[in-house]
């Protein structure tokens, strides 16, 4: 409290150097309570860059480059907690999604294998806590996108075994049982009208395992029904305030309002798109407004970070890479948010939600729901229908066997003029033979 009160009087005389004073006060509690952030993508950069190889010099996570995510900058910004984000795109639905997710899941746990002096891997809110005691950076895994799953519960269970503690329900692409956010614009068209039957039950395996539910990258009906689902709170890993920039990966007001009532949590986004609308242009400041809004209409108990660091092309000018983020507290400071409400937005909001999570988890006491997803809903031709009654997977059965003959039919006659001139040759000593 002395400390405070010498703070303020030294900005109140002293005006010119306030800068200064905010950014050494935010060091000052970030030692203390360092940042728990919703969502990196860190691993998918590593995918990309170095085929997840990181016994390759390059990949040196002390020393890489051309990111915005390193060891030294993570110390630098006071991240104390980091939820990376095994990702996988869209296109790998009904293909490979779930082997690709795996991967993701292992490159994660590499990474915390090979920096243990700067990484430990954890599961529980209790892990964070710890890590933070231990000055490491605790490491959590959430699955971006409900695709990655495959449509199967048990995926979604040996996930959780696998360390998973969020999944966004989807990313920028409808499943078989959830709609995405692209569906509130002119780009796709609602197929669930949010969560089908089966998305519920997603939902509530989620709650039962200790999962937390994701909603960024979903549509308004699917914000809606998954608040009205879910036992446990939810939250939005990193998604930003519509109010003030328009894009539907934003999270509307009554929304925000239901995020209050029931006790969830936003991480806003710091991508330039979702902050000011503009791609090419944003600024620190236009971040801090969000977080001013979501604390204006949810409360300061809802307001978290996400930055979506490496995995967004533009960021805001002062929040370059993840070193900034003192520099924003510092702003939030300036904006006479007290150490209570930087402190909850920094590391207590998600601790309370987690443990909420883990609450509900412990007090559940329905087994697992091992009911799959209707055949006939799944979608794609590179599955098989064991376990399934024979007349499921009929008309799959039967499109393919027809497309299977169209196909011979079309060799066929492809290869048929091919066979004829052998034909022909074979025949040629039998024709000389019977000349004259």
């Amino acid at each position: 409290m002395q400390t405070m009160l010498w703070t303020y009087l030294l900005l109140s005389l002293f005006p010119f150097c306030s800068a200064e004073l905010y950014r050494a006060e935010a060091e000052r509690i970030m030692t203390t309570t360092p940042l728990i952030d919703g969502h990196n993508d860190l691993p998918w950069q590593l995918l990309k860059k170095f085929n997840n190889q990181l016994s390759v010099a390059p990949a040196n996570l002390t020393l890489l480059e051309g990111t915005h995510t390193n060891i030294p900058k993570l110390r630098s910004g006071h991240v104390g907690g980091q939820f990376w984000a095994a990702y996988v795109p869209c296109e790998t639905q009904n293909k490979d999604a779930v082997k690709r997710t795996l991967e993701q899941i292992d490159v994660i746990h590499r990474m915390c294998d090979k920096y243990p002096e700067a990484f430990v891997c954890v599961t529980d809110s209790a892990g964070i806590e710890a890590a933070f005691k231990a000055k490491r950076i605790a490491s959590l895994i959430g699955v971006e996108g409900g695709h990655s799953i495959d449509s199967s519960l048990g995926a979604l269970r040996m996930f959780y075994r696998l360390g998973v503690r969020y999944m966004t329900l989807s990313h920028s692409c409808n499943t078989p049982w959830v709609d995405n956010w692209l569906v509130d614009t002119e780009q796709e068209q609602p197929v669930h009208n949010g969560l089908s039957e089966f998305g519920k039950r997603v939902v509530l395996e989620m709650n039962r395992l200790g999962i937390m539910v994701d909603l960024a990258h979903v549509s308004v009906q699917t914000m809606t029904a998954a608040l009205q689902v879910s036992k446990a709170p939810v939250i939005f890993s990193h998604s930003s305030a519509y109010e003030l920039c328009r894009s539907r990966r934003n999270v509307p007001d009554d929304i925000l309002r239901r995020v209050n009532q029931t006790g969830g949590l936003v991480m806003v986004n710091f991508y330039n798109t979702y902050v000011s609308c503009n791609q090419q242009a944003a600024n620190l400041s236009q971040v801090a407004d969000h977080l001013d809004h979501v604390k204006e209409v949810a409360g300061y108990e809802a307001v978290g970070f996400g930055g979506d660091y490496d995995g967004v092309p533009t960021v805001p000018e002062g929040l370059e890479d993840v070193s900034k983020y003192p520099d924003l507290i510092a702003e939030l400071l300036r904006r006479n948010w007290t150490d209570i409400e930087v402190e909850a937005a920094l590391a207590g909001n998600l601790l309370r939600v987690f443990k909420k999570v883990e609450e509900v988890s412990d007090l559940a006491l329905e087994p697992a729901d091992d009911e799959p997803i209707a055949y006939q809903e799944l979608e794609g031709q590179c599955r098989t229908s064991y376990g399934y009654p024979a007349s499921a997977s009929t008309t799959a059965s039967a499109s393919t066997t027809a497309s299977t003959s169209t196909t011979a039919s079309t060799s066929t006659s492809t290869s048929s003029p091919r066979v004829l001139p052998a034909t022909l040759l074979l025949l040629l000593p039998l024709l000389y033979s019977l000349l004259p």
